[in-house]
């Protein structure tokens, strides 16, 4: 029937916003520089999950915290939003470090602090890493497909390292002006895919 409304409303509480924080971009300094351990964990729940929210809202499976501008390290990541990938948990990676890889696999990257760039970067299949959780508990535990690959790409973060710089010369002059304007204005003109 035309003209028929259906009017939704709403409890106050339901209306309040989840914290999130300004995702850095491509070009800002602490994005180059090495973390730190964490040390304190005292605040990292409510950080985590403000990481968590960020991360969502940017339709992203992983962030670094020095994306956030936090130089810490400290990763989370949820690739459950994905088809195919519905049964993973969250994920909450402390004090990580790789202590093994083996293998080799390409697939086609991107990242919240370089938008709207893709391209397809090789790295190894599987890799064993040894973290912390937020009660600081120590795990090591082995990784393969989708989650080694954005554990992969996170880590890379937390040693100020971005999936553009393993692109060969060629590629990255086609990339550059792009990188300027992501430096400049936080979005490139037009994306790609590479």
């Amino acid at each position: 029937m035309l003209g028929q409304q259906t009017i939704i409303t709403m409890k106050p509480q339901t209306l309040t916003a989840k914290p999130t924080l300004q995702i850095l971009k491509y070009g800002d300094p602490i994005l180059r520089k090495k973390v730190e351990d964490v040390s304190d964990f005292t605040n990292l729940p409510y950080l985590v999950e403000q990481m968590f929210n960020t991360m969502h809202e940017g339709s992203g499976i992983g962030l670094a915290a020095n994306q956030i501008g936090y130089s810490l390290n400290l990763v989370v990541l949820d690739t459950s939003n994905l088809e195919g990938e519905e049964d993973c948990k969250p994920y909450i990676l402390i004090n990580t470090e790789i202590i093994g890889s083996n293998g080799s696999s390409i697939m086609e990257e991107g990242c919240l602090s370089v938008p709207d760039i893709r391209a397809e970067i090789e790295r190894p299949e599987t890799i064993i890493i040894k973290f912390q959780d937020l009660e600081q508990n120590f795990y090591e535990e082995s990784f393969t497909g989708l989650l080694s690959r954005v554990i992969q790409h996170e880590l890379d973060h937390l040693n100020g390292k971005f999936f553009v710089d393993y692109l060969s010369p060629a590629k990255k002059i086609l990339i550059k002006k792009r990188l300027l304007e992501i430096s400049k204005n936080g979005s490139p003109s037009t994306g790609i895919i590479l």
